[in-house]
């Protein structure tokens, strides 16, 4: 093939079979104007920030779609004093930005992501027996993206209708990722989406301005708490397993007892300094804006590095057997002297209260 076909070419072209999924994904960060996307071998990465303290990221994997085509663009020419030639050799993947509500909104355009949105005439052709439903014919969504400067062609066809949109796109805003240091981890805590989804819609009623996460072993056992307060109020949400839950549970304990053993509410709970108390305060309406992600994902990795950077990884279940993932990072407030002292109170209160637990049972 020669360079002048290769240019041809478009860089990216991909199709999938339902524009649901790929609309329930990108729903779950749209909680701003702007998406930046970057197209590379493996997938689509849409990324969209806050006033660089907090992140959303959503990976379209390229399983998602039937189809995906990835042609690296030409290199760009170097400079004669360009010190980095061997870098110079390898293309960079395409990155731009472009807007999100649009995509969104042509993603949906047929009322795929709603049923009841649809007219009643449409509801009930869907249940007919030859229904493009029914079929397998349900919402083909083609993506291509031909070069630098290009808008991201959509053309999305139901049945015998086809839709063709043309989203402009921008030169990108941002680089850099909010760091987040997998390998030194101060926490690390697995449970289920919908009970965080849960803990931060109570915590919502009181308007709280902060959300602190406690985590430590308490009398042995996984503890994990919510807390905020604020001009209605305050009020915290604990997650602690059961006193008679073993954690881990063993297999024999599962063997011995297989109907009175509990769930554990904390699946995975792991602390780099198993005495420590990891304790790190941020922004509610942030944390507040990855609720979308919360409602619709199965489970939640909750995890903390050295410095306080807060990752919620969503596990999301786009269709059977397949699931796909949504990050959102978060950046801490700055703890101060008197953030020190109501801590250190808090962990008095626990203990003195942990003491009259000890000696009420002793009585007992």
């Amino acid at each position: 093939m020669s360079d002048a076909d290769h240019q041809e070419l478009p860089v990216f072209n991909a199709v999938s079979g339902s524009a649901r999924q790929l609309y329930l994904l990108l729903r779950c960060i749209s909680f701003a104007d702007k998406a930046q996307v970057q197209i590379t071998e493996e997938g689509l990465r849409f990324s969209v920030e806050e006033s660089s303290i907090m992140e959303g990221l959503a990976f379209l994997d390229k399983s998602l779609f039937t189809s995906y085509q990835y042609n690296a663009p030409a290199l760009r020419p170097s400079t004669p004093n360009s010190q980095d030639s061997a870098a110079s050799e390898t293309p960079e993947p395409p990155t731009f930005q472009i807007s999100l509500p649009s995509l969104l909104e042509t993603l949906q355009i047929f009322g795929l992501t709603d049923q009841n949105s649809r007219p009643p005439w449409a509801r009930e052709a869907q249940s007919m027996a030859f229904s493009s439903n029914i079929l397998g014919m349900n919402n083909l969504c083609r993506l291509s993206y031909i070069s630098h400067g290009s808008p991201l062609s959509i053309i999305i066809t139901e049945s015998s209708i086809t839709t063709t949109c043309a989203l402009t796109t921008y030169e990108p805003a941002f680089t850099a990722d909010i760091p987040f240091e997998r390998q030194s981890l101060a926490v690390k805590i697995i449970m289920r989406a919908s009970w965080l989804h849960d803990a931060i819609t109570e915590l919502a009623s009181t308007a709280p301005s902060r959300l602190t996460l406690v985590a430590r072993m308490q009398r042995g056992k996984p503890y994990f708490a919510l807390s905020a307060s604020g001009p209605l109020g305050s009020a915290s949400v604990e997650f602690n397993n059961a006193a008679s839950t073993i954690y881990p549970p063993t297999a024999a304990t599962n063997a011995t007892t297989p109907d009175t053993a509990p769930s554990l509410l904390l699946e995975t709970f792991q602390l780099a300094d198993p005495s420590a108390r990891v304790t790190n305060s941020y922004k509610f309406a942030l944390i507040q804006k990855a609720a979308r992600a919360m409602a619709v994902a199965t489970k939640v990795s909750v995890r903390g590095d050295a410095q306080g950077v807060l990752s919620l990884q969503f596990m999301i279940e786009v269709e059977a057997g397949k699931v796909s993932f949504v990050d959102f990072r978060f950046v801490p407030f700055v703890a101060e002297e008197g953030d020190y002292e109501e801590e250190g109170e808090s962990e008095g209160e626990e203990e003195v209260a942990d003491r009259e637990d000890e000696s009420g049972e002793d009585e007992e």
